[in-house]
């Protein structure tokens, strides 16, 4: 069982804790694994701080860890970006198998991260969709620097959120930011300025991307009336677009 909570200043444990300085991942028996920064051994829970500052962590029953190992991923800063073809291809191929718009994923991508896979927002979030570490764990996500496993839980989670909404974006895509209890609470977008922007930032970019390719496949169709003897294939676009299926 995991717990993802913010570090209370102020409270001293009176357990025996151990920690460590260095980058490590923590193997647990059911194949997942979490990466951390150092961790403290706290009667039955071993707590797992997943940013060095102890702003964010992951409370892990003891008995469920099999191993740790060395981290010898090399940081973000040093990390080159996956290559723009191959996280194509992967977006493509995960988001036609969740039955969702490449372009809804591609946006809530360069929000989340602006398309670092070893991106850690100061709360713990991880990779490019930034997933807690307790939400990839839930989502199977055995190692969420890793692009294709990184949007695969992303993806799935948010079309879970989105059949949850009744596929309404903008409660999903709140709830994706500011949590489904939130959303609840707030009986639609929490009055929260982050949550708000990073919903209209999405959007935005979504709809941008859905004029650019309407209007080239409206200039496409303008050609090929030109030049009667070419064939152009094009998808065609409706004035509304679907961001999912049924």
């Amino acid at each position: 069982m995991f717990t993802v909570a913010k570090f209370v200043s102020g409270v001293a444990f009176l357990l025996a804790a151990v920690s460590l300085s260095a980058s490590d991942v923590a193997i647990l028996r059911n194949g997942f694994s979490i990466h951390h920064e150092r961790r403290e051994v706290l009667g039955a829970v071993t707590r797992l701080y997943v940013v060095a500052d102890g702003s964010s962590y992951v409370d892990v029953s003891t008995d469920q860890i099999d191993h740790f190992e060395k981290d010898f991923s090399l940081p973000p800063s040093a990390t080159k970006h996956e290559s723009p073809k191959n996280l194509d291809e992967i977006i493509n191929t995960i988001s036609d198998r969740h039955h969702l718009d490449p372009d809804l994923i591609n946006s809530v991508i360069h929000a989340e991260s602006a398309f670092n896979p070893r991106a850690v927002s100061p709360k713990g979030a991880q990779g490019l969709m930034q997933l807690m570490p307790g939400t990839a764990s839930q989502l199977g996500v055995r190692n969420a620097f890793d692009p294709h496993d990184n949007v695969e839980g992303g993806t799935a989670y948010l079309r879970q959120l989105l059949e949850q909404y009744n596929f309404d974006l903008i409660k999903a895509l709140a709830a994706y930011n500011a949590g489904p209890h939130r959303v609840q609470r707030y009986r639609g977008i929490p009055p929260y300025y982050e949550t708000r922007a990073y919903v209209a930032r999405i959007v935005r970019d979504f709809n941008r991307k859905k004029l650019a390719e309407k209007t080239s496949s409206a200039t496409k169709r303008n050609k090929t009336r030109t030049h009667p003897g070419t064939t152009v294939k094009q998808a065609s676009v409706s004035g509304t677009s679907q961001v999912a299926s049924r």
